[in-house]
């Protein structure tokens, strides 16, 4: 198969390589969903505070898009992306509020021709080698493997994966993750980061407890420290 079209395609355009580099370094990011946009603010410190700096909001509730642009107002450290993007019209109202990224439960080809045509940085879901072969002919090769643990897991992302490892597909991975888990995808050397919903779960949001969030957010970033590739790389500096 003549892949050329697929090494030269609009893979940076649909996800920036230094965006794809931040995320990479990061390996984490919170995944929530919140009905009062008063909670963002609060929430995006918790989790910097608590050492995670990059979030997905999820677009589940009306008050997502005042969230965003919230949260991009009071805590600009925090690198914010929306997630459950399902239609080109949430695309470009939350490029338009400021969102650092976007991703989606599934693929849509409507979505990644808008999302190459608004240069806007966008991952979709896909479970399949054929939803992934589709992503990839968009040139989009930072995508969203979910619902993980539902759908398989590791074994099934190695066995999506490996068809196309050559072209070196790089995953967000959602769906079932928890702090005990966490490290064995995050070893899987085609992972560049996963969301954890965990870590605001639990009625933390609905009770307001940053500091219970903030305990959270750390021991996540512990887990994450514990992981083969975070001791590899760790050695790899040091040298």
């Amino acid at each position: 198969m003549d892949d050329s079209h697929l090494k030269n395609g609009a893979g940076a355009e649909l996800f920036p390589e230094r965006l794809l580099a931040s995320l990479t370094a990061e390996r984490l990011l919170a995944v929530f969903t919140v009905t009062d946009p008063d909670d963002a603010p609060p929430l995006a410190r918790a989790l910097v505070r608590g050492g995670i700096r990059v979030m997905e909001l999820a677009w589940r509730t009306d008050a997502t898009l005042e969230a965003l642009r919230a949260i991009r107002s009071e805590v600009p450290e925090m690198l914010a992306g929306i997630g459950t993007l399902l239609t080109v019209d949430q695309m470009e109202a939350v490029q338009a509020a400021g969102a650092a990224f976007g991703v989606s439960p599934g693929l849509s080809t409507k979505l990644l021709r808008a999302a190459r045509d608004l240069g806007f940085p966008y991952a979709p879901g896909v479970m399949t080698p054929s939803e992934l072969q589709v992503a990839l002919e968009y040139g989009c090769r930072t995508l969203k493997f979910f619902p993980a643990e539902s759908g398989g897991g590791l074994k099934q992302l190695r066995a999506m994966n490996a068809p196309f490892a050559h072209l070196r597909p790089r995953y967000i991975v959602l769906g079932g993750l928890t702090e005990d888990n966490a490290a064995a995808y995050l070893d899987e050397p085609s992972v560049a980061a996963l969301g954890g919903s965990w870590i605001t779960g639990g009625g933390l949001i609905a009770a307001r407890d940053w500091d219970g969030i903030k305990r959270r957010a750390r021991a996540a970033r512990k887990a994450v420290e514990r992981s083969a590739y975070a001791e590899s790389h760790s050695v790899a500096a040091s040298k």
